[in-house]
């Protein structure tokens, strides 16, 4: 018997209101499973579970709001929803011919990779992992994911929320024929097509979270307050030439179809990923006084919100990822961050975090960092501005790149090794 209990979604959150379950008492349940919807002071966020088993008991309805670490539901473990990592008795030792076991896979990845192959039934034991020491990563398990056709999602039983249900009754639509969007393999009412009903009164669109503009300036004001009162930040710039980067682009996406056209700010990202591998005292977190860093680079990504107020959901493995890889993530993530589909898993894994105000032409930004992350990197608006090159003065594309170092963890030094080296990586854009 285990409780599954309300989750803390990030330094700033101290309760949380169930909005919508999508498992019910009997129903079974697998580590990494999206169980519930959960409403915070930002957004709405799909909540996962970690524990495998049955769920025995609903303790929170929808519609209550409970503090971090109450209880919200019970759940029992089954003969199948035993944990790989806690096994009740050692291991046992392979025999010399015998093929690795499946164990040695899932031990070589990343919980969050293990727990996406979980939710998409990808068997870890036959990945090849591309990550650090062969380390499996998320990007590996997409790779290895079965593309399953709609006739055959339809042709097995999948989850439905609640609501997605009711509503789709109203409206007369098959689920069957339907194909869930969510990793979880859950269908929700987003997911639902737009069919009017018989009658002639208008039908319901499903809930949307939103946002109250005082509490969510609250909530930021607060965590920023924390921040700067615990953090001694201090702050580097350096303007970076883009015209080999900017030039590289012109001719990828001359090629290349629309959807797989790369914007900047996805080149921004990755040499900021590869820059922290490099550099890792900037890549991890301030903990119980010490810094601790992180093997894997987990990059926060700034995203602004409808109604106003920012959110940093992290795109996991963000070093390992390649640059169209990079570019379909963050359309996801920010699109998802600005209809409240975020998941748990997203706002807790944050290793660094990258906020770009470019697009609102501002020439630099000045973050302030995110406890308990040590740095946050800042880029402002490409500009055509004069630069020199050598002994001559033109007209380049440039941006300006900031730091925001905790003093606590590192030096200027360090940052500016830092700065310096995502300089060097945008000159050589086909090398990221």
């Amino acid at each position: 018997m285990a409780d599954f209990l309300m989750p803390s979604l990030g330094a700033d959150m101290d309760s949380g209101t169930v909005i919508e379950w999508l498992v019910a008492p009997g129903d079974e349940v697998h580590r990494g499973d999206i169980v519930a919807v959960v409403d915070t002071a930002k957004a709405a966020i799909e909540v996962e579970c970690f524990t495998s088993g049955t769920v025995e008991e609903i303790l929170v309805p929808p519609g209550t709001s409970v503090a971090v670490g109450t209880p919200l539901a019970r759940i029992g473990s089954t003969e199948t929803g035993k944990e790989p990592e806690a096994p009740t008795e050692p291991a046992p030792v392979p025999a010399p011919r015998a093929e690795p076991p499946r164990r040695v896979a899932l031990g070589s990845a990343d919980p969050p990779a293990r727990a996406f192959a979980a939710q998409v039934g990808v068997d870890l034991g036959t990945v090849h992992g591309t990550g650090r020491d062969g380390r499996i990563t998320h990007a590996d398990v997409e790779r290895a994911r079965p593309r399953r056709r709609t006739a055959e999602i339809g042709a097995r039983p999948f989850k439905v929320s609640p609501y997605a249900r009711r509503l789709a009754t109203e409206r007369g639509i098959d689920l069957g024929a339907l194909e869930p969007s969510a990793a979880d393999g859950a269908l929700h009412a987003r997911d639902l097509p737009a069919v009017a009903p018989p009658s002639t009164a208008p039908v319901a669109e499903p809930p949307r979270h939103t946002v109250d503009p005082a509490a969510l300036r609250q909530t930021i004001a607060t965590l920023m307050a924390r921040s700067k009162r615990e953090i001694p930040h201090y702050y580097l710039s350096t303007t970076i030439d883009l015209k080999a980067a900017t030039d590289w682009l012109r001719e990828h996406n001359l090629k290349a179809p629309i959807p797989e056209r790369i914007v900047p700010a996805a080149l921004l990202l990755k040499a900021t990923a590869v820059a922290a591998r490099k550099v890792p005292e900037l890549n991890g977190h301030w903990i119980d006084g010490a810094f601790r860093p992180s093997a894997e680079i987990h990059l926060g990504v700034a995203v602004a919100v409808r109604g106003g107020g920012l959110i940093a959901p992290a795109i996991a493995d963000a070093d390992q990822l390649s640059l169209p890889e990079m570019m379909r993530r963050l359309r996801d993530l920010v699109s998802r961050a600005r209809s409240g589909s975020l998941r748990s898993r997203e706002l807790t894994t944050a290793t660094l975090t990258v906020t770009d105000l470019g697009d609102n032409g501002v020439e630099s930004v000045h973050g302030v960092i995110h406890p308990p992350q040590v740095a946050l990197v800042g880029f402002g608006a490409i500009s055509r501005r004069p630069f020199a090159v050598g002994d001559l003065l033109g007209v380049r594309p440039l941006v300006t790149a900031t730091l925001a170092g905790d003093h606590r963890a590192t030096d200027g030094a360090t940052g500016a090794r830092f700065l310096k080296l995502v300089t060097t990586l945008l000159q050589k854009p086909e090398e990221l």
